[in-house]
């Protein structure tokens, strides 16, 4: 299938309705986006510290486990057995020497090689594989494993380009700022929103929709256009980097700005004003980050919440979004319940962002009746522009469809990227 795509205009600033709708093209996206030239965001680290340890995750629609084999090496192998299909492990994490199949017991090591089979020989001579039966060739589908400060990422791809390359010097710099010391697991949530993944890819990189949709942002300071911050992107419009100095700006810049929005700071106060409380911990003085990977996943840090998020698919009009929190070996115990305290900020009932969901659902339904209607994507320019020193751009959004695009097989001919 080569999907037809008639782009109104040749950047990428109108986008047709139908792409977060069609099965068909979901389909295709499994296997050009998911399982093709991609490194796709697995887990971290610290959350398989010890040899046998196991995570339970999504590559797309794939399910997929890593674990850490008895030399400390990281493997990683679809989540489904070689004999009937039947899911693996069914746990989220664990530890285990061998992976069991519940349905037939065929066993397989922690790089997913085949290592035991029931009845093998049959019983009392009669039944059981045939002798020419393959154990090395009938093991778990594998994919590839790269790790970069402390972030473990996996590729279907038979011959893919390096992990570091595929970041490029933007994203494996952000990265590394977000995982700058050993990292200690503080806890999971997740939410299944009822809206195409790439509405979410879209709205991780809208970079002024959080002033205006997300209130308690707006009026507590945390986040406002009218803050010094920017946007960045790698050359290829793979990763987006968006930013906030903090303290940047006053309510009264705010006000001058916003207009007839209201930011009720005046009005409204937190019963306990901790939950707002920056700590400068990296060397700049951002207090908001987000770093941007495709195809799946998001380092973030807002104010001193660090948490990685994770897009799995489950179908054309829903995905589910997890969420890593986590914080630093060193941390005492009192910046460790801060963490704990503003990881209430995110998640599906954070302050700060339970509305993208009902924003991204809103989009599915109402975008559903009119497919070959478009969205328009123009602010901040229309040009091939990577960095700039403002937020209130569709920039990166432009740039994501651009890649999107390339991988899909659906370029423009003359295309601006």
């Amino acid at each position: 299938m080569q999907p037809q795509v008639h782009w109104q205009r040749q950047d990428y600033s109108r986008v047709p309705f139908w792409l977060y709708h069609d099965r068909a093209l979901y389909d295709l996206e499994q296997q050009r986006v998911f399982r093709g030239p991609t490194w796709n965001f697995l887990g971290l680290e610290a959350e398989i510290p010890k040899p046998g340890d196991f995570r339970s995750v999504w590559v797309g629609d794939t399910p997929v486990v890593f674990n850490h084999d008895r030399d400390g090496r990281v493997h990683a192998f679809v989540n489904r057995c070689a004999h009937r299909g039947a899911t693996i492990c069914r746990e989220q994490r664990g530890n285990r020497k061998v992976h069991t199949c519940v349905y037939h017991r065929w066993s397989y090591d922690q790089q997913g090689n085949l290592v035991g089979v029931p009845f093998r020989n049959g019983v009392n001579g009669k039944g059981g594989l045939d002798p020419s039966f393959d154990f090395a060739a009938n093991g778990l589908r594998k994919l590839r494993v790269e790790c970069l400060s402390g972030a473990v990422f996996g590729t279907f791809a038979e011959a893919p380009e390096p992990l570091a390359d595929y970041l490029g010097p933007l994203a494996a710099a952000k990265l590394r700022r977000a995982t700058h010391k050993p990292l200690r697991i503080l806890g999971y949530q997740r939410q299944r929103i009822a809206g195409n993944w790439k509405l979410y890819l879209e709205n991780v990189r809208d970079t002024y929709h959080a002033s205006l949709l997300h209130e308690f942002m707006v009026t507590f300071g945390i986040d406002r256009a009218t803050q010094q911050g920017g946007v960045a992107m790698d050359a290829r419009h793979r990763h987006n980097f968006t930013y906030a100095h903090a303290a940047s700006d006053s309510d009264q810049d705010a006000v001058a700005q916003y207009g007839q929005h209201q930011l009720r700071a005046n009005a409204l106060k937190l019963a306990d004003p901790a939950l707002l409380k920056f700590e400068r911990e990296f060397p700049d003085d951002l207090n908001l980050a987000m770093l941007s990977i495709f195809p799946n996943c998001v380092f973030q840090q807002i104010n001193n919440s660090l948490a990685v998020r994770q897009v799995r698919t489950k179908g054309v009009a829903e995905f589910e979004l997890f969420w890593i929190f986590y914080g630093f070996e060193g941390d005492n115990e009192a910046l460790t319940q801060h963490r704990l305290r503003q990881s209430n900020l995110a998640g599906p009932a954070g302050f700060v962002s339970m509305e993208d969901g009902e924003a991204i659902e809103l989009a599915q339904r109402s975008t559903q009746a009119e497919p070959d209607a478009c969205s328009i994507i123009e602010m901040g320019g229309r040009g091939p522009i990577v960095d700039c020193d403002f937020r209130v751009t569709d920039i990166p959004l432009r740039g994501f469809w651009s890649y999107y695009a390339e991988l899909m097989g659906m370029e423009p001919p003359g295309a601006v990227r």
